[in-house]
């Protein structure tokens, strides 16, 4: 009998810990580390914490890209924290464009659920793969890779993203390139742009130097 009880206190104790196994739900109040935020205590740890409703209304695309991009990253979604998931919401305006950007910390998939984009990806020995896609179309964009959209269709465009991270990372090489003071006579340099034009996309995007 005796050690039948030490069992059940041993299966009692096991499962009070089984839920560290499950999950670590990001603790958003304590400070971000190298290897990503600390995890809630279990008993922290509510239903809402599993769920995001940020994705469920459509994004304003009156923007200078004529797109709106919604995340559900770790830092707004704290259950994804340590799943290796993570999703965004694009909408996208006839004539519109997600920029040319990579994403170094994941893959990326995305899935037309109306409209028509032309998108593509840029390999690293500068190969260009290019499609079409319609409604119900998927595309593979793989980890670190230039990439894009453009809404070539004549409505508006909606496409759900999903990523193999959590964090998945952006860098828009238009931002890079003249979003900041990097000075001027460098960008043109190693770009091959002119003065007059390098100085025109600095203002449109924020830019000095």
């Amino acid at each position: 009998m005796l050690h039948i009880l030490a069992l059940f206190s041993f299966l009692l104790v096991s499962s009070s810990h089984a839920a560290v196994q499950d999950f670590c739900v990001a603790d958003l109040t304590a400070p971000q580390g190298p290897a990503g935020y600390s995890c809630k205590t279990p008993a922290e740890v509510t239903a809402d914490d599993f769920m995001y409703s940020g994705l469920s209304v459509p994004g304003n695309t009156s923007t200078l890209f004529n797109a709106a991009i919604n995340t559900a990253f770790v830092d707004k979604f704290p259950g994804l924290n340590g799943l290796g998931v993570s999703m965004a919401r694009a909408d996208i305006a006839p004539g519109g464009v997600i920029p040319m950007h990579t994403h170094p910390g994941a893959s990326e998939i995305i899935l037309i659920a109306k409209g028509s984009v032309t998108a593509g990806l840029i390999s690293s020995d500068n190969t260009v793969y290019l499609k079409t896609l319609k409604e119900g179309e998927i595309m593979v964009f793989p980890q670190g890779l230039l990439h894009f959209q453009v809404n070539t269709g004549r409505t508006q465009a909606l496409l759900w993203v999903s990523f193999g991270s959590p964090n998945p990372g952006l860098q828009i090489l238009s931002n890079a390139l003249f979003s900041n003071n990097l000075p001027s006579e460098l960008i043109e340099k190693t770009t091959f742009l002119d003065d007059n034009e390098v100085k025109r996309l600095k203002t449109l995007l924020g830019g000095s130097g």
